[in-house]
């Protein structure tokens, strides 16, 4: 998993937290028994590749709405 965070989302804490929010969120969703047998497998664990671009507005956003974004994310991309 990728996360990008441009300078354009704030200064270097701020692109930090919300670096850590995500990744919390993608492993809060893979860990889920909804979303775990959605997800491809290889031996049982979930495998994909993923690219996150982030955008200024996620600086603002909640976990829940982040969390969100990403099953929105992950369902047009037919993860699940």
């Amino acid at each position: 998993m990728g996360i990008v965070v441009s300078r354009k989302v704030g200064k270097a804490v701020t692109r930090n937290r919300v670096r850590r929010r995500l990744r919390e969120a993608l492993l809060s969703i893979v860990r889920d028994p909804r979303w775990r047998a959605r997800l491809v497998s290889v031996g049982g664990v979930p495998s994909f590749d993923a690219l996150i671009v982030v955008r200024p507005s996620a600086a603002d956003a909640t976990f829940a709405e982040l969390k969100r974004s990403l099953e929105l994310a992950m369902e047009r991309g037919k993860l699940a």
